[in-house]
């Protein structure tokens, strides 16, 4: 059994069933049922319970299924939970999460559920490794309006501002071996600024992409997804080390470049993942 791939993460507001039912034939690797901010206050508690019907009748496939619950700070959150316990979904995701204290609160309503955190506060940021290696975290999403807010940054192109907060989830994420997801790209109709902030994250480390409109998921799942090339370049690299290894020799050269066993891991991983995305599509 391969990992499951989480190249595409989009928002759904729990409350649209139009949406819920749209999400059904759209091909991303996870949905994050919206129960916080893509839902109005006077929609919040109908909203559980659309949510829980379509979850109940199904047809989301083999697509991750996590719902983000309001915070347990505010007079829905507590009831979230509870509804989320009943719906069994494949993770819920907590907002605002600063330190392990807040996972531990939690874990009595949703027994067996794991648990994923918006990585969207200063204090969050600064505790993101201790958070990471909590036994019941299984992902971070990024939150990067809610960070921008907290820091006072503009938004630029190149997230200089952002990259110090995005670079300690990353490396918390694979200390401990969790999946990570970055933050949404809000102009969603352009298409060249989502492909270079996909771009960005993917060299950066993240398994993916959190989304906030279906026209984002092509960009998404290709940039966070291997190209042909390297695909190409794993299976040449794979080859090439194991025919130098029965000529006894330690290292391969491929294309000019010096290829060893820490090459070969990548590689394998590559392939992996192209695996993982092929039995997610069901080929």
């Amino acid at each position: 059994m391969t990992q499951r791939p989480y190249r595409s993460a989009l928002y759904i507001p729990g409350s649209k069933e139009r949406a819920l039912e749209k999400a059904r034939g759209l091909p991303v690797d996870a949905i994050l049922f919206d129960l916080e901010d893509a839902v109005t206050p006077d929609e919040k508690v109908a909203a559980r319970e659309t949510l829980a019907a379509a979850l109940k009748q199904g047809g989301y496939g083999p697509r991750a299924r996590i719902v983000r619950v309001n915070g347990l700070d505010t007079e829905w959150g507590a009831d979230d939970l509870r509804a989320v316990a009943e719906m069994a979904p494949d993770g819920v995701l907590i907002p605002k999460v600063n330190s392990i204290s807040d996972i531990g609160i939690i874990l009595d309503t949703v027994p067996g559920i794991p648990v994923w955190a918006m990585m969207e506060t200063p204090q969050g940021i600064l505790n993101a490794a201790a958070i990471a290696a909590h036994p019941s975290v299984a992902g971070f999403v990024m939150g990067t309006n809610d960070l921008a807010k907290d820091l006072g940054t503009r938004a630029g192109q190149r997230r200089e501002p952002m990259l110090y907060a995005l670079g300690a989830c990353v490396m918390a994420a694979r200390t401990h071996g969790v999946v990570v997801i970055d933050g949404v790209y809000n102009a969603f109709k352009d298409d060249a600024g989502l492909e270079g902030e996909c771009a960005q994250g993917r060299d950066m480390g993240f398994d993916g992409k959190s989304l906030i409109h279906p026209a984002q998921v092509e960009i998404a799942n290709a940039a966070f997804g291997p190209s042909e090339d390297e695909v190409a370049l794993a299976e040449r690299q794979i080859a090439a080390f194991a025919e130098a290894e029965a000529a006894g020799q330690g290292v391969a050269v491929v294309d000019g470049r010096i290829v060893e066993n820490l090459h070969i891991v990548t590689a394998r991983a590559t392939l992996a993942k192209v695996a993982a995305i092929a039995e997610l599509n069901g080929e």
